[in-house]
């Protein structure tokens, strides 16, 4: 009786771990009429990118994405980028961010001619303050928000990569 008890007792405590491990205890993801935090990380460059410069000027599209040059990654990239003079029609901003290295960013950005902002969140930071996972499996999330600051929509998910740059599009349209 008590070998099974110390068994499951054992069981539930790996399970606890494994779950921190993966969704790496973040806060809950920030949800419309939110308020967008303000942050500041390096860009593909290395030089310092504030958040608070485009606020009260841009829309802006902030989509967090698991790891440069992976297949899903590469296709909302390059369908960001494909979408890109529509999104500056749209008076839009497109800023992406993963845990990845600036070098890693620049050589993405050089390989596939991407016209926006690659932020490097390496320490996780500002994928908190969204609430977006990080860790073993990150987050592939997209904000939309308005010049106020206010976040208008949010979509999460990790399978229709191409589906972010659909929908912040159609936000935005709606946005006017």
């Amino acid at each position: 009786m008590k070998t099974g008890i110390i068994v499951l007792v054992a069981l539930a405590a790996l399970a606890f771990l494994a779950f921190r491990f993966v969704y790496n205890g973040k806060s809950k993801t920030l949800r419309i009429g939110d308020k967008m935090p303000i942050f500041e990380l390096p860009d593909q460059d290395g030089n310092d990118f504030n958040i608070k410069k485009l606020v009260g000027k841009n829309n802006l599209v902030v989509y967090f994405y698991p790891k440069d040059d992976t297949p899903g990654c590469t296709k909302e990239a390059c369908a960001f980028r494909d979408q890109f003079e529509a999104f500056s029609d749209l008076d839009a901003v497109v800023i992406g961010i993963s845990g990845d290295s600036p070098e890693s960013h620049r050589e993405f950005r050089e390989k596939h001619n991407l016209p926006f902002t690659l932020l490097s969140d390496e320490e996780d930071m500002v994928h908190d303050l969204f609430g977006v996972k990080s860790g073993l499996i990150p987050g592939r999330v997209t904000f939309v928000v308005d010049k106020k600051g206010i976040i208008k929509y949010t979509f999460d998910s990790m399978m229709n990569a191409t589906q972010h740059v659909e929908e912040a599009k159609k936000i935005l349209q709606d946005l006017g």
